[in-house]
C-alpha cells in the first residue's frame, strides 16, 4: 500500500495514481487514462502561461479541483510536485486557494523532504486567484 511517504518516482508514477484513484464512474483503463490527461493540460497551460504570458487561472483551476476530486488533497500535490516540478511556483498558488498545500512533501524522485514553503510564488497567478476569491 502506497503512502505519502513512500517514494513517488516517474517509474511507479502510474501504479502510485491508480492506488489513490476515486471515481465511482470510471469503468475502464482508457477512463483512469483520460482522467491523468488533466496532468498534461494543466502542464499545458503552465507552460503557455510562463512562455507567452497567457494566463487561463479559471480553466487551470477547473483542471486542478478536478484532479484533486479524483486523487485527493494527500496525494494530490505529491502527484503535481513530481509532474510539474519547474512549473510548481504556478501550481502552488491554486493549492493554497484550494487548501491543499501541505507543509512538506515526502519521498519525490530523490528528494526525500521537500519543504514546500521555500517554493516562492508567482505574483500575477496570485493576484488573479484574488480576484477570483474576493469577487474584484
Amino acid at each position: 500500500m502506497y503512502t505519502e511517504y513512500d517514494n513517488l518516482t516517474d517509474s511507479n508514477f502510474l501504479l502510485y495514481c491508480a492506488k489513490h484513484y476515486n471515481n465511482p464512474q470510471c469503468t475502464s483503463n482508457e477512463e483512469f487514462l483520460e482522467d491523468l490527461k488533466h496532468i498534461k493540460y494543466v502542464k499545458k497551460l503552465l507552460t503557455r502561461y510562463i512562455d507567452k504570458g497567457d494566463l487561463k487561472e479559471r480553466l487551470l483551476l477547473n483542471h486542478l479541483m478536478i484532479l484533486n476530486n479524483l486523487f485527493g488533497p494527500r496525494h494530490l500535490p505529491r502527484i503535481l510536485y513530481l509532474k510539474l516540478k519547474p512549473q510548481f511556483h504556478c501550481v502552488k498558488p491554486f493549492l493554497v486557494l484550494l487548501n491543499i498545500l501541505p507543509e512538506k512533501l515526502y519521498n519525490i524522485g530523490s528528494e526525500p523532504t521537500i519543504d514546500l514553503d521555500m517554493i516562492s510564488m508567482d505574483q500575477r497567478i496570485i493576484n488573479e486567484l484574488r480576484k477570483i476569491k474576493y469577487g474584484n
